[in-house]
């Protein structure tokens, strides 16, 4: 072996520690701790992907820098702009400095990630990173379809530590804990191991693909995911026409929607015959199909229609929704519009959203005119980059997948695979465009892995809270402590208002509290300080808001307004004498 061959096995060796570290230790983590129960996945993803970066980076020889072209560009300008509306939004609508800050470390870690990949795509490790990308996929997708096959057929031995129990019934969702999830981490895991079989077209892979397609199949259909029966489809018209594709390969993919269907019936039999649950057909035949999305959408448009310009603000989505009237609304406490589009045009304003999109739009078809017109050594690569990238924006429009670090990293990262291969980043690379340092990208991966070890040792200071360790100090002392989070203060304020007797004893908690999710605990909390604070009239605005959710925890909290012994009515019982709208609590 030639000194060449030897630094370019450690290299993959690195590429594929770092990536199992950021794809399958956030895959196969159950273990949490309140009060977030995907933190920790996150966490374990900013790090391993931070790691992943900077080895990627750091091999970038003998090229100095990343010389980005215009779909690399216009996808790195649509972060910039989403990062001023996040920036705006903390400055103008409102938003506490801990959420900005963790959105603000999102946005910068997933342009890392498009920059990172661009750079990568035009050198020569650019199969290597590729190569343990994929793999990373494929292990956790088996090893997350074990997990589903014991949460399905063996519940018993999910102990929450190790296997997560299914957070609904009939439907798997892996370690990750959502069905939705686990379906589009099947779908990504299905599109790596096809770009693995065409680059190793041996019998022993060939017999691999052939397990390995049905099992991810299986996965899928075990969490009874409308979105992932959806992205099957999508599987299939792949192979439908990508005829650079081998034909077992496109076979295979064909086959997908087949496999589907009849994995489907097989476990609707089997639930039938009483001997297993599966919430398949529930799923199919529920009264409202959509699961309140179009209720969602229709009240998100209105929200648009008031304020076209300038938005709700990044991260207001939440407190804007729950405090507009909204008779008919969906009765669960939705933080997310469920659908991308939506999102960035309700929190940014239609001037800034549009532009976002549209940047977006068109590193989209950059992407894809990439992966149509690759060069026949590269299509394979660049299609199935493409193809994960079409799989997000997917589930994008039905929920928010990118909002979680596990999703956003590798989706970006595919992004700039894709975008650094084309035409116009072939010419940057050749002389023309902008070069950034390629030390620049190193130095941000190690900013990465701090940042995200920072936060883990941050949000110990707010578990204390919820999970207090044997010896702790008072709730008091914990609540105090975790309101100096930088990240996680508006986790403490909520238990600070939610634990007091007087909710108006921690008024000051509901500047921040709010902003991440209003639920009917801190509504009822939050209405009851208003009023011990003689704000009676938004008392009473705050409770007719919490009214329309009928939420079966203000049961008690309405009750003496349908009780005719009581005769001097609580303020929740009388709607207020004067407007408000959802500004005039920020």
């Amino acid at each position: 072996m030639t000194a060449v061959d030897d630094a370019g096995s450690r290299l993959l060796l690195l590429l594929r520690a770092t990536a199992a570290l950021g794809i399958v230790v956030p895959a196969l983590l159950a273990y949490n701790v309140p009060p977030s129960a995907t933190f920790l996945n996150q966490a374990a993803a900013l790090i391993g992907w931070g790691g992943f970066f900077a080895v990627l980076a750091g091999s970038l020889r003998p090229a100095p820098a990343l010389q980005s072209g215009a779909g690399t560009n216009s996808l790195l300008a649509a972060y910039g702009l989403v990062l001023i509306g996040v920036l705006a939004s903390a400055m103008f609508a409102g938003l506490p400095a801990p959420l900005a800050l963790s959105s603000a470390g999102m946005l910068l870690a997933a342009l890392l990630a498009t920059a990172v990949g661009a750079a990568a795509a035009g050198s020569v490790t650019h199969k290597a990173a590729f190569r343990a990308f994929c793999e990373g996929l494929v292990w956790a997708g088996v090893l997350s379809c074990a997990v589903a096959l014991i949460q399905s057929f063996a519940p018993q031995w999910a102990d929450g530590r190790w296997i997560a129990n299914a957070a609904t019934p009939g439907r798997v969702g892996g370690n990750l804990r959502q069905p939705n999830h686990l379906s589009s981490l099947l779908v990504l895991s299905a599109i790596a191991l096809v770009w693995l079989r065409e680059q190793s077209p041996d019998v022993l892979m060939r017999r691999l693909t052939a397990v390995l397609m049905p099992l991810f199949i299986l996965g899928i259909v075990l969490t009874a995911s409308r979105t992932g029966a959806i992205c099957v489809a999508l599987l299939a018209a792949w192979g439908v026409a990508d005829r650079r594709l081998s034909r077992p390969t496109r076979l295979l993919l064909c086959l997908a929607p087949v496999v589907f269907v009849i994995a489907w019936a097989g476990m609707e039999a089997w639930a039938r015959a009483g001997t297993l649950a599966f919430g398949g057909e529930s799923q199919l035949h529920r009264s409202d199909l959509s699961s309140s999305r179009f209720g969602i959408w229709k009240n998100t448009l209105d929200l648009i229609a008031a304020q076209p310009w300038s938005g709700v603000g990044w991260g207001e989505f939440n407190l804007a929704w729950t405090l507009t009237p909204f008779p008919g609304r969906p009765t669960a406490f939705f933080d997310h519009t469920h659908n991308l589009v939506l999102q960035l045009l309700v929190e940014l304003g239609l001037p800034l959203g549009l532009l976002v999109l549209g940047l977006l739009l068109y590193a989209l078809w950059r992407a894809a005119a990439t992966a149509l017109f690759a060069p026949a050594a590269e299509a394979s690569m660049a299609r199935s980059a493409a193809m994960m990238v079409l799989t997000m924006a997917v589930h994008s429009q039905f929920e928010y997948p990118l909002w979680y670090a596990y999703f956003l990293l590798p989706t970006a990262f595919a992004f700039g695979m894709v975008l650094g291969r084309g035409p116009a980043d072939a010419q940057a690379r050749s002389g023309t465009g902008r070069r950034l340092p390629t030390v620049v990208l190193v130095a941000g991966s190690a900013a990465l892995v701090a940042g995200a070890m920072l936060a883990v040792v941050d949000y110990v200071r707010v578990v204390a809270i919820f999970s207090p360790p044997i010896g702790a100090a008072s709730l008091e002392q914990r609540i105090a402590d975790g309101q100096r989070s930088w990240f996680f203060a508006h986790h403490a304020d909520y238990a600070a208002v939610t634990t007091v007797e007087h909710p108006s004893d921690a008024i000051s908690g509901f500047r921040r509290a709010p902003h991440y999710l209003l639920d009917a605990r801190l509504m009822m909390a939050w209405a009851r300080a208003l009023d011990e604070s003689g704000q009676v009239e938004r008392a009473r605005y705050v409770a007719q808001r919490l009214q329309e959710f009928r939420n079966d925890q203000a049961e008690s909290f309405f009750a003496p307004c349908e009780d005719s012994s009581v005769q001097d009515k609580p303020f929740q019982c009388q709607a207020p004498s004067m407007p408000f709208d959802y500004g005039d609590f920020r």
